[in-house]
Formats: structure tokens, C-alpha cells, sequence
């Protein structure tokens, strides 16, 4: 019986996922972007291109597992480029795409929208975190 060797999972490109409710663009990008770690992957990768473990660094609180998910996902739908360095085992380095610099506006509204958040949260009576 021939066996067949499969390519490991960062050696090939994948075609973008698709639009979990079709004709949606809210959907669409939720997808692409959406999540607890995307967003801020992207923000760290808008300084310059980064290792994978100096993504890992920058957010500790992630499993090697989810990052690696996170990346896999944000180059298969052209956001993010993958750039082995060297001989294999090569280490790879990771930078946004021009398409993915395009979210950069989005992620600085976020950011400040979300410290007004917290600001608002701290702020008012009987808001969150101030023991309601």
C-alpha cells in the first residue's frame, strides 16, 4: 500500500474561509478578523514583522496552539504573510499584508473605543467593576 505524505500545515496556502452566512459582510469580516486574538495580533504585527515567539511574548496569555490557529487562519485569508527564514527547520517570521494593513484603522478605533470603555466602566456609578 503507497502512503501519502501531506504537506505540514504552514507549506502551502489555503484559499479563504468562507462567509458562515453567505451574503453578510458584518459575517464576513467577523470571520476574518473577529475573536479574542486577531485583532491584537494584527496590532502587534502593524510595529513591524515578528517571530513567532516574539509574538508569543508580546501576548502571553495565549497557548502556542492558539496562535499558531490565529496565524494559520489570518494568512489563509490574506491578512497576514508567513516568511520562512532560512534553512528548514526555518524560523518564520510574520508581517502584514498591505490587505491587512488595511485594518489597521479599524484596530486604532477599537483601541480607543475601548479605553474610553474602561474609562466609562471606572468612572460611573454603579458601572461594572465598581462593585455593582
Amino acid at each position: 500500500m503507497r502512503s501519502t505524505k501531506k504537506a505540514p500545515s504552514g507549506n502551502h496556502t489555503r484559499p479563504g474561509r468562507p462567509n458562515p452566512v453567505g451574503g453578510c459582510p458584518l459575517t464576513a469580516a467577523l470571520a476574518a478578523f473577529g475573536g479574542k486574538w486577531k485583532l491584537i495580533i494584527v496590532y502587534w504585527l502593524a510595529e513591524a514583522p515578528k517571530h513567532f515567539a516574539a509574538l508569543r511574548q508580546a501576548l502571553p496569555s495565549i497557548s502556542q496552539k492558539v496562535l499558531s490557529q490565529q496565524l494559520r487562519e489570518l494568512v489563509s485569508d490574506g491578512i497576514v504573510n508567513r516568511q520562512p527564514k532560512g534553512a528548514i527547520p526555518a524560523p518564520v517570521e510574520y508581517s502584514l499584508t498591505d490587505y491587512g494593513r488595511s485594518l489597521l484603522p479599524l484596530v486604532e478605533n477599537v483601541r480607543q473605543w475601548g479605553r474610553a470603555h474602561m474609562e466609562r466602566s471606572t468612572t460611573q456609578p454603579g458601572a461594572p467593576g465598581k462593585g455593582s
